[in-house]
């Protein structure tokens, strides 16, 4: 047995103090194989059940992936974990564990705004584990489109940044789904900004990003780059890929990228700066999008988009609807109708759930005061994030 002296001041795995006699390593080592065997036949114990579940499901047309259940699960397993593991630990193995259910139940296919090592790509992943099918899709509206047809048993769309605001092409994919796309439930990414090149600093010439992204980066690039020509592209991912296209056909071209670490090192591209969005508490919201709507979890907010009638002071008559009824709106955003000139498509998300006795009659009242209202979703609210 290995101990240690007063003046060591060194402990172990269970916290000795000095003076305390320690196991040995080749013991510790042993004591952990041994609690791993427990873990792997609790783990296939569990899934066992897991597949008795998804004949069920299968038998009472039950939707596999359920996020009010995924959020009691993970509440349950947070409230019992007394350390040392973080709670974020406990949750991103508990993600993967509920992602190898899915793949035993019914293998999952998820659609997300690619290519590869996009934000969407991650957060899909954050969300939904490795042991689902992820569709690299083109453009949000093939997204939208994919999981409309039923090719896509869900898909993650971004809806809104803490800097940048709504995503405009998700709130245009969600006016033209009117009533046939749902969100099933939010996710809350942590976003980091690189800047991605094959040259070195002093020689770019231009940067890809999407248009959201240069905003959020508008300070540094108006710092550090004041005569680049900005080129948007249609995803981050994207945005690095056609770098890296141009650095390949020209080497003295000076393309660079901003997007994730991640997607650097999937195409050949080295990080030369990190982290140079303007503002670090950099958070993108996104949509798991269904045909599906999600049950009631006890933590819900209910998305809701809308055209007001054509008469004074609708849209406050709308907002007073729920204020009155004592309902918190969290969020509120406009687009273009595209029906009318100079006439807007509101998106408001409220705290609760659309079968609550209060939002359901506020929801009811508020119709009185639209040309036409629709319910986009109600789901549980992101508690973390990712």
């Amino acid at each position: 047995m290995e101990s240690v002296g007063q003046g060591g001041g060194a402990g172990d795995e269970r916290g000795a103090s000095p003076g305390e006699s320690l196991r040995s390593l080749d013991e510790l080592r042993g004591l952990i194989d041994a609690v791993d065997h427990r873990l792997v036949d609790l783990l296939n114990e569990r899934a066992r059940l897991v597949v008795e579940v998804g004949q069920v499901k299968r038998g009472t047309g039950v939707p596999i992936y359920a996020p009010h259940r995924e959020q009691a699960v993970l509440k349950r397993a947070l409230g019992a974990n007394q350390g040392p593991l973080s709670d974020r630990t406990i949750e991103a193995v508990y993600r993967e564990i509920m992602s190898g259910s899915f793949a035993l139940e019914q293998p999952l296919r998820i659609g997300f705004l690619g290519p590869a090592g996009s934000y969407s790509h991650q957060a899909a992943v954050r969300q939904f584990g490795q042991s689902v099918s992820f569709e690299d899709l083109h453009e949000i509206a093939g997204v939208f489109t994919e999981v409309r047809r039923g090719h896509c048993h869900y898909g993650l769309a971004p809806i809104e940044n803490s800097i940048g605001g709504g995503i405009v092409e998700t709130l245009d994919a969600f006016a033209e789904s009117r009533g046939e796309i749902f969100i099933y439930a939010e996710v809350l990414l942590e976003v980091h900004h690189a800047l991605l090149a094959d040259c070195q600093p002093r020689e770019i010439k231009r940067i890809y990003s999407k248009p959201e992204v240069f905003s959020q980066c508008r300070v540094w690039l108006a710092t550090q780059f004041p005569k680049a020509e900005l080129v948007p592209a249609p995803s981050t991912s994207r945005a690095v890929l056609m770098a890296a296209e141009d650095s390949k056909a020209d080497p003295g071209c000076g393309s660079a990228a901003i997007a994730s670490s991640l997607a650097g090192q999937l195409y050949g591209l080295e990080t030369l700066f990190a982290r140079i969005e303007d503002n670090p508490n950099n958070i993108t919201r996104f949509a798991v999008i269904s045909r599906q709507q999600a049950s009631p979890s006890g933590q819900d907010k209910t998305s809701i988009m809308f055209n007001t009638a054509n008469k004074p002071g609708a849209l406050v008559s709308v907002l007073s609807v729920f204020e009155d009824a004592g309902i918190n709106l969290t969020h509120i955003d406009k687009r273009p109708s595209g029906r009318v000139n100079w006439q807007y498509t509101f998106f408001i998300d409220a705290e609760g759930h659309k079968d609550d006795a209060a939002m359901h009659a506020a929801i009811e009242e508020a119709r009185g005061h639209c040309a036409d209202l629709t319910v986009l979703g109600s789901y549980p609210r992101a508690r973390r994030v990712l």
